[in-house]
């Protein structure tokens, strides 16, 4: 009896004992359960955060790349333009030049006129001269002021060349003297009066018909 007894507690014991167990283990089970939850919440929570990182990430990156899109775009377009005005300045400075060498050779050959103008008169003033009596035919009065206007309009073109004067400047006289032949302003031999004009207007004389041949 005794036997049965001691083996009935130990059923009993062993019954408790296995409940005991079932319920720790449940409870732990389900501290597991709450703490895996909690796990994947933050989890969820964490891919959410690197979600928005990633979509913050790529729209700064495409707002950036967009930016430097649009400044190399505008660089591009300056580099442009300046390359534009550096061939305009080029096509400019090529033709300053050549009007340069053509004014250069304009007033090379005025000074070969002018120098052979001046052989002319020293030729003429080596020549007899005529007596009282004898005058000069209109036509010769015509030939040497027309020699005289010659020998202003070049003295001019130089005197504008040598100082950098536009076409309207209007030099005097005096301004020519260093520029004519002997340091001398020419006369008109049929008294006539001349008048020197701007740089890009041919010097005229007061009588009729006693102009520059065009």
């Amino acid at each position: 009896m005794k036997l049965k007894d001691l083996v009935l507690w130990l059923c009993v014991v062993a019954l408790l004992a296995t409940e005991v167990f079932l319920f720790l283990a449940k409870s732990q089970k389900d501290a597991a359960i709450v703490q895996l939850h909690e796990s994947q919440q933050k989890v969820a929570q964490l891919q959410s955060d690197l979600d928005k990182l990633k979509n913050s990430s790529v729209a700064t990156l495409s707002t950036e790349n967009a930016r430097l899109r649009a400044e190399n775009q505008g660089l591009t377009q300056k580099f442009s333009q300046l390359q534009n005005e550096n061939n305009r300045l080029h096509g400019v400075s090529q033709q300053l030049t050549q009007q340069l060498q053509t004014s250069r050779d304009a007033v090379q050959q005025q000074q070969e006129q002018l120098q052979q103008m001046q052989t002319e008169n020293q030729q003429a003033n080596t020549a007899p001269e005529p007596s009282t009596e004898q005058s000069l035919s209109p036509a010769a009065q015509l030939n040497t002021c027309i020699n005289n206007l010659r020998q202003i309009d070049a003295a001019k073109q130089q005197w504008a060349l040598e100082n950098d004067k536009t076409a309207d400047a209007i030099p005097t006289a005096q301004d020519l003297l260093p520029y004519l032949p002997g340091g001398i302003f020419p006369v008109c031999p049929a008294g006539g009066t001349y008048t020197i004009n701007a740089v890009g207007v041919p010097p005229t004389c007061s009588v009729p018909g006693h102009v520059l041949p065009q």
